[in-house]
């Protein structure tokens, strides 16, 4: 009896010391669950905006402003970059970043790339994916200017001598849409670029005017279902002031959907 009577008390005791072990061990899973859930949002998250910059305007310095951009999209939105810089007029490495990119930003010029680096930047176009051009990406290429027209729903024809600033207005449209929220107008040292004749379907958002003229600047588009995003701004003074890269950021956002 006193056998029994020890041997229940030591497995009773064992049997507390278990319990105890589990209720400190469960509580310390709850606790780490806890923690685990609140920073579920950080982990799981909005996945960063991947934006992939295409550069190849010597006469607008597309490089420096685009290099000097890519940390502000970083602090500002969170926006992660890659690239693919000009290496010469018919060499643009890095293109197959636009595999993974959730955006591309074009500003280039005239550049004479063909074969695998053309068809490259043909497939992400003609798969309705999202668009940022700026400035010269109207004519990015002197081999397919028709990406004006067939991507851009532009009408590019040159522009007006440099000299007088450009007044940056808002159209009724531009005063209404998500990517213009809070847009504060500037004056541009950029040449104004001659689009009036755009396809039926551009909405613009931004007009420009110099002394007897005035120009569409800023539209968005969709083509084989994705968003499109133009400006003719992009002059290096441009990328100096803040509402422009508001601008530059809040596109990126807009044609991946993120905003609006």
């Amino acid at each position: 009896m006193k056998l029994d009577r020890r041997r229940f008390l030591r497995d009773t005791t064992a049997s507390l010391a278990m319990a105890g072990a589990m209720a400190s061990a469960g509580n310390a899973a709850l606790q780490s669950g806890c923690r685990a859930s609140a920073a579920e949002p950080e982990a799981d998250g909005k996945k960063s905006l991947s934006v992939c910059l295409v550069s190849g305007s010597l006469e607008y310095k597309s490089d420096e402003s685009l290099v000097a951009l890519e940390p502000w999209l970083a602090d500002r939105f969170g926006i992660r970059c890659t690239r693919a810089f000009r290496r010469a007029d018919d060499d643009l490495p890095g293109l197959q970043n636009l595999d993974t990119c959730d955006v591309m930003l074009l500003f280039t010029r005239r550049l004479a790339i063909d074969g695998d680096q053309l068809d490259r930047v043909k497939r992400y176009c003609n798969a309705g994916r999202p668009i940022v051009g700026v400035r010269t990406a109207s004519h990015a290429f002197q081999n397919w200017l028709a990406l004006d027209r067939e991507v851009f729903g532009g009408n590019y024809k040159g522009h007006y001598p440099e000299g007088p600033e450009t007044e940056i207005r808002l159209t009724g449209e531009g005063k209404t849409h998500p990517l213009l929220k809070g847009f504060e107008p500037f004056r541009s040292a950029g040449s104004l670029y001659r689009n009036t004749g755009l396809a039926d379907d551009c909405r613009v958002l931004l007009t420009g005017t110099i002394p007897e003229h005035a120009e569409p600047i800023a539209w968005v588009r969709e083509h084989q279902g994705g968003r499109v995003f133009y400006t003719s701004l992009g002059h290096p003074q441009d990328f100096a002031v803040e509402p422009f890269r508001q601008l530059l950021a809040k596109a990126l956002l807009w044609t991946a959907r993120q905003l609006g």
